[in-house]
């Protein structure tokens, strides 16, 4: 019985899991203009926060990556392509905000 309910639920739990990953990349665009604006220890702040943001990003890619498909659910590895392809478009747009932030930091703050 416990068997029954759990493969019932595994296409569920799989779907949920690829939406969830799939709905995290969307938004926040940067805009490397309002950098100028801010102060030494907004950009230190910014800063944090992207790499934090890369981090979770690239964790849950791995997650994504190692997930095990079954083959009975079909298009399940095309989408676990698609929402890992996602991930690493969401972590290089980081990296070129996070550029942005050191850019501007080196410029207006001395060490």
């Amino acid at each position: 019985m416990s068997l029954i309910s759990r493969t019932r639920s595994a296409p569920a739990l799989l779907a949920a899991a690829f939406m969830a990953a799939g709905c995290s990349s969307i938004g926040r665009t940067a805009n490397p203009a309002k950098y100028e604006s801010m102060s030494c220890s907004d950009l230190n702040s910014a800063l944090g926060s992207s790499a934090r943001d890369i981090s979770q990003t690239a964790i849950t890619r791995g997650k994504v990556v190692n997930t095990s498909v079954p083959r009975w659910l079909l298009g399940g590895s095309r989408v676990k392509t698609a929402v890992a392809n996602r991930e690493t478009a969401r972590i290089d747009r980081l990296k070129r905000q996070q550029d942005a932030i050191v850019a501007v930091r080196a410029r207006k703050c001395a060490s």
